[in-house]
């Protein structure tokens, strides 16, 4: 085991949320265990120092990580949890995951994970004023920042919106969408309207956005 990469966790209790698609106006709740999130969201530095790789399109070690695909942030979630002597949280098979849920490895947040972090116990469609917690078109010179940069929320989570959007384990429509995953947060090229708690994007498994990196979760 090589030498451990400080990632900070906070801890989330119990709790329920609602979930929301505009496109099919459907409303869901979610019953959630506890469970730990990062207070950041992966740095470049984090990165390499587990996978030895640089993929970013802009360069920065605290830099949120980008350009990287859900089955990089996959594989990376089990590599740190091999370096940190946890047991890995998923099982892959070529072009097959499986999530093992007794693990206590990192792994991606599911969605309704992320949007119940990131409202933090607020209801409304941010947790404070967008300038002062997200870096995003109208503030960021079209550019990624360091991570942290912004102020938290309530639970002491950063860049939850903007920066960069987090991958998250969910499937996004398996009917109409097949594989495609779901993104969270917005990013530093997106309009207001997109970094909002409650908004869904999509994206392939396999694709690479330089506005789209992840933070890592972990079961309690």
């Amino acid at each position: 085991m090589g030498s451990r990469t400080a990632i900070t966790m906070v801890s989330v209790a119990a709790g329920q949320v609602v979930l929301s698609d505009r496109r099919t106006q459907r409303r869901w709740p979610v019953e959630l265990a506890p469970y730990e999130i990062a207070a950041l969201p992966v740095t470049q530095a984090e990165y390499a120092h587990v996978t030895g790789e640089r993929p970013s399109a802009f360069t920065g070690e605290k830099l949120p990580v980008e350009s990287v695909s859900w089955w990089d942030a996959i594989r990376f979630c089990n590599a740190f949890s091999e370096r940190e002597g946890r047991q890995p949280a998923y099982r892959l098979d070529d072009a097959d995951v499986q999530w093992d849920r007794t693990a206590d490895g990192y792994r991606l947040p599911t969605e309704a994970e992320w949007e119940y972090a990131c409202r933090a116990g607020t209801t409304g469609p941010r947790y404070g004023p967008l300038d002062e917690i997200a870096w995003y078109r109208d503030n960021s010179s079209e550019r990624p920042h360091d991570v942290g940069g912004r102020q938290p929320n309530a639970w002491g989570l950063y860049d939850m919106l903007g920066n960069v959007w987090n991958w998250c384990w969910d499937v996004y429509d398996a009917e109409v969408y097949g594989t495609y995953r779901v993104l969270r947060g917005g990013g530093w090229f997106d309009e207001h309207w997109s970094c909002r708690a409650s908004v869904r994007r999509r994206s392939h498994p396999t694709f690479t956005v330089d506005d789209v990196g992840f933070r890592v979760a972990r079961s309690e």
